[in-house]
């Protein structure tokens, strides 16, 4: 029997036309927030010039991801002239990379940004014909995908952030629900996504001393009921999705800047606590109130990654450090299976994705390792693209887009 997450998931797959169902990325890590993109058939090879479909310059500095529905890739992107900033969105065919529209949504004064942050690091999310790209405190939109036409801005929720905005929003019914986690009394919000009005706002409630923090919300469904999972500083915290109440909290003391987007997988949900000491947290997720003390099932301490998000292939969790060393872990019980290094080349910030029986682990300076998952280390191999980029990897049925510093990339065999 079907969950009412996975049902919905379903019906979301329903739509997509016959042997297109892998050209459907519509948000950060997929379609099920996993990094999940099991039939698609992608190569294991390419680099600078082999397997490129096409590459299409974008300019603007973003680190969010490419999303892709209808034959089309989003983007958004930031631009910035003579100190001043424009904040887009943009859309490419998917078959050739030709431009099909941009859309300035906001205009105003450059930030002051984190050397591994941009103006555009969250990730916009697609759903029927419409596409929702945030800026975090400089405003959330909602757009037509077919030509870019502007359905509604909010620009009224303000907070102090910290190094810029990181954290992408999730989509539950009719309310887009993200983190306002900035330097001071840190919230949680839910827009109404036909209008962008305020429905419910939560106060995080956590007392520690750096609250600024970057992660994605998750939607799960724990017997019947949907919950949105979001990590901040000090802790992860449960939200019913209608109304902004807490169902549960596991605390992690003073963990602050948390980055990563937590899994869920047979009841447990899995996160990292952020910096200055990452730790891994299994906690089962049919709690409430405090479940620190109750729930946790079990924690690791080393290696723990503070930017890029856990995956997990056939009960194996597999984490790699900002310095790309790869651990793999029993997902019910936490052993440790190994950690080796997946290449000695530039830090690890995207989170990796899973497709044809392997996982692929980007790093910054654009090697991609390819790793078959069991409880032994098998590297196949090591791809080169040569272009600096931080962004996660969105998938389609034969291949990868990435965005890079200066570029929009799709990878497939040609």
């Amino acid at each position: 029997m079907k969950t009412p997450l996975l049902a919905f998931i379903a019906s979301l797959s329903a739509l997509i036309p016959l042997g297109a169902t892998a050209d459907f990325w519509p948000e950060f890590r997929g379609a099920g927030a996993e990094g999940h993109a099991p039939d698609a058939k992608v190569p294991l090879k390419w680099s600078e010039t082999k397997n490129i479909r096409w590459k299409t310059p974008v300019d603007g500095k973003a680190w969010s991801s490419p999303v892709i529905a209808d034959n089309t890739v989003f983007v958004s992107t930031g631009v910035v002239a003579r100190n001043q900033l424009s904040l887009e969105a943009r859309a490419y065919t998917l078959d050739s990379g030709k431009e099909l529209w941009k859309t300035v949504i906001f205009e105003g004064d450059e930030d002051k940004m984190h050397q591994k942050n941009s103006h555009a690091s969250p990730t916009p999310i697609f759903r029927d014909g419409k596409l929702y790209v945030h800026f975090g405190h400089k405003g959330t939109a909602c757009l037509n995908a077919a030509d870019g036409k502007v359905i509604w801005t909010q620009d009224t929720i303000t907070y102090e952030p910290v190094h810029g905005t990181g954290g992408s929003p999730v989509l539950v019914g009719d309310k887009l629900i993200f983190a306002c986690d900035g330097s001071e009394d840190p919230f949680v919000i839910a827009l109404n996504a036909a209008d962008g009005s305020q429905v419910w706002r939560t106060p995080r409630g956590v007392e520690v001393s750096r609250t600024f923090s970057f992660s994605t919300p998750l939607l799960i469904d724990v017997k019947g009921r949907q919950q949105v999972v979001l990590p901040g500083s000090g802790a992860v915290i449960s939200y019913d999705p209608d109304t902004g109440k807490e169902i549960w909290r596991c605390g992690y003391d003073e963990g602050y800047s948390v980055v990563p987007r937590p899994i869920f997988n047979n009841g447990i949900v899995y996160v990292c606590s952020g910096f200055n000491t990452a730790n891994l947290l299994a906690v089962r997720a049919d709690g409430s109130g405090d479940v620190t003390d109750t729930h946790i099932v079990w924690t690791a301490e080393k290696r723990i990654p503070r930017e890029s998000s856990p995956i997990i292939v056939d009960g194996l969790l597999f984490i790699n450090d900002d310095k790309g060393i790869l651990s793999c872990f029993d997902a019910a019980t936490g052993e440790e299976y190994y950690q080796e290094r997946l290449n000695g080349e530039g830090g690890f910030s995207s989170s990796p994705v899973y497709a044809s029986g392997h996982l692929f682990f980007h790093n910054g300076e654009g090697v991609t390792t390819v790793v078959k998952p069991g409880k032994r280390f098998d590297k196949v191999g090591e791809n080169e693209l040569n272009e600096f980029g931080l962004s996660s990897f969105a998938v389609v049925s034969d291949g990868f887009l990435v965005r890079t510093e200066e570029n929009l990339i799709r990878i497939g065999e040609r």
